[in-house]
C-alpha cells in the first residue's frame, strides 16, 4: 500500500471506503467533512492506496496545541496487513513534523475493536467527557 495525499477526483471512492467501514452517520454529511478539510490543511487527507483503488484512509489536522485523527479506515477485505498501523504512522510522522505534542482522537463508545487497535498501539483513555456542539448542520445523507 502506498499512502498519498487524497485528490478531489477520489472523492466518490473515499466517501464509499467510509461507507464499508461503518463510519458513515446521517448528522454528517461525509461530502462536506472532505470540502471542509480540503479547506484547512488538505495534506492531512491521507489516502492508502494500491493499484489506485483507495483502500484505506486518515484525515489528520493539527490546531497548534494538539493534533486530531478522524476517520481512520482500512476497507474489509483488506484489514490484517498492517494498513491500519502503516497509516497511524503516517499520521503521526506528520504532526511530528509539525511540532505536534500529543494526538488525541475520539472512538464511539461501543467500538471495542478500535479501542482495542489503539490501545495496541499505545494509546491510553484520557480521562475527559468529550463535548460537542453543532456550528452547521449537515443534510441528512440522501441517497449515499
Amino acid at each position: 500500500m502506498r499512502i498519498r495525499t487524497f485528490r478531489p477526483d477520489e472523492l466518490d471512492a473515499l466517501i464509499d471506503l467510509w461507507r464499508r467501514c461503518d463510519l458513515l452517520r446521517p448528522w454528517n454529511d461525509p461530502a462536506k467533512d472532505i470540502t471542509r478539510k480540503l479547506r484547512q490543511q488538505p495534506e492531512g487527507l491521507l489516502v492508502g492506496d494500491e493499484q489506485g483503488e483507495v483502500v484505506a484512509s486518515v484525515m489528520v489536522g493539527y490546531d497548534g496545541h494538539r493534533g486530531w485523527l478522524n476517520y481512520l479506515a482500512v476497507c474489509p477485505r483488506h484489514r490484517r496487513r498492517g494498513h491500519g498501523r502503516t497509516l497511524m504512522a503516517a499520521a503521526e510522522a506528520w504532526l511530528h513534523e509539525r511540532g505536534c505534542p500529543k494526538l488525541n482522537l475520539q472512538v464511539r463508545q461501543g467500538n471495542h475493536s478500535a479501542r482495542a487497535f489503539y490501545h495496541a498501539l499505545g494509546f491510553q483513555t484520557d480521562e475527559v467527557v468529550s463535548l460537542g456542539k453543532r456550528l452547521e448542520h449537515d443534510a441528512p445523507l440522501l441517497g449515499r
